[in-house]
């Protein structure tokens, strides 16, 4: 069975902050993970269930209510809380950033599965990679979602957007960190990647990193001094 033909990977726009919500699994097992599951938590088991697959956890990229559901902005967002209520299921979150999402949606250490960079997932022939990409907040993450073929998608959260990338003005941001998260640890990945971010700012959905090393001026950037410039920080 060829790798793509197995690889389950959805991307669903969600509420009113541009966000990008995404389905990953494997079609030969029918599971699938949630990654950052906000806004409207039962269209999205919703889906999964059309689709045959069976939810079988959710992935947090980063603990903002944007992502995972709580109060911002006057807004009583849903996410982790209505999940969990629906269908327990455990969430995958970096160790730095479990503190955080415990405060912001109340869910209990239990729910919790604590990771580090560079730990992995397995769904049948699809493969997730979480990479710990500090920044933007203290636990950020991506995914790296391979297929057996070598085929790789970066599901980016809020570390890189199509064109920009995310702010560091928040409380945990931190520039330096943000610059080594987009030079180091993620300029080791491919130019063929494909990148998902966590908001569609631009026109299109998806782009690939290729792309965005030529043309986003936060990856074109050679220096920390420069990338900070380009912050205003």
């Amino acid at each position: 069975m060829s790798s793509e033909s197995d690889l389950y990977f959805v991307q669903i726009a969600a509420g009113e902050m541009a966000n990008l919500v995404y389905l990953v699994g494997s079609k030969e097992t029918r599971e699938c993970l949630l990654v950052d599951p906000a806004w409207n938590v039962d269209a999205l088991v919703d889906q999964a269930e059309a689709d045959g697959m069976t939810v079988k956890g959710a992935l947090v990229t980063h603990y903002h209510q944007d992502h995972v559901g709580g109060s911002i902005f006057g807004m009583q967002i849903e996410g982790l809380d209505k999940l969990m209520a629906r269908c327990p299921v455990p969430i995958h979150v970096n160790d730095h950033e479990a503190e955080g999402l415990k405060k912001v949606t109340g869910v209990s250490e239990s729910d919790l599965v604590r990771h580090g960079g560079g730990d992995t997932l397995e769904l049948g022939g699809t493969r997730i990679r979480l990479l710990h990409t500090p920044g933007h907040t203290p636990g950020s993450q991506c995914f790296l979602v391979e297929d057996a073929a070598g085929h790789s998608r970066l599901v980016s959260g809020d570390t890189l957007f199509l064109g920009s990338c995310g702010r560091v003005d928040l409380p945990g941001g931190d520039p330096e960190a943000l610059y080594e998260s987009l030079h180091g640890t993620l300029g080791k990945l491919g130019d063929e990647t494909l990148l998902y971010p966590g908001h569609r700012y631009s026109s299109e959905p998806y782009s690939s990193l290729g792309d965005e090393r030529r043309s986003n001026p936060y990856l074109r950037v050679s220096t920390l001094r420069d990338f900070l410039g380009f912050l205003g920080v």
